[in-house]
């Protein structure tokens, strides 16, 4: 075996050494509408997204949407708040064709940690902390956001950060994911 990893076994057959926790290599979020993770295996049942500087060309919202084969792009269903050192705001994520990460103000800068965890089957729990800068003082602040039980057809195998109208473009910042 490897330093750091454990024996691991997806049938109880054949053992392999695997990293305890597994870190794709990050990807630049500079250009495109979405920054997608492909061939996420179907043993996963815990995924984190990591976001570093990140920023769009609008004010779109930025959001995650999983999948099993193809993005789903709709159903999503959720709440959060947004707290800053002016005021305090709640309700309803402003998107559902995806998990909202954070709403988006222009100029803004985001960082933030995205957490899915495996219930049972293919059933997926959701919450995200972001961190906004780079905006005025009553804009700038941390989001949380948490959404209802969200149930794939089959495995989890893809996920990917994306500006909710498709159109805005990511322009800085880094992500990554880790799987469990």
């Amino acid at each position: 075996t490897t330093a750091g990893n454990v024996l691991f076994t997806t049938d109880g057959s054949v053992w392999s050494s695997t990293a305890k926790i597994v870190r794709p290599s990050v990807q630049n979020s500079t250009s495109g509408t979405t920054v997608p993770f492909f061939g996420i295996p179907s043993w996963v049942k815990r995924i984190t997204m990591l976001l570093n500087g990140v920023s769009t060309s609008g004010t779109s919202d930025i959001g995650v949407q999983i999948g099993s084969g193809s993005f789903i792009n709709t159903g999503y269903v959720g709440s959060g708040m947004f707290i800053s050192q002016s005021s305090v705001a709640a309700g309803a994520a402003g998107i559902t064709n995806g998990f909202a990460f954070c709403g988006v103000v222009a100029a803004g800068n985001y960082s933030g940690t995205i957490i899915l965890c495996n219930i049972t089957g293919n059933i997926w729990n959701y919450t995200s902390t972001a961190s906004r800068s780079g905006g005025t003082t009553a804009q700038n602040g941390i989001q949380v956001c948490a959404y209802n039980s969200f149930t794939l057809s089959g495995a989890l195998d893809r996920i990917q950060l994306f500006t909710s109208n498709t159109t805005d473009t990511f322009d800085a910042g880094s992500v990554n994911i880790l799987y469990e």
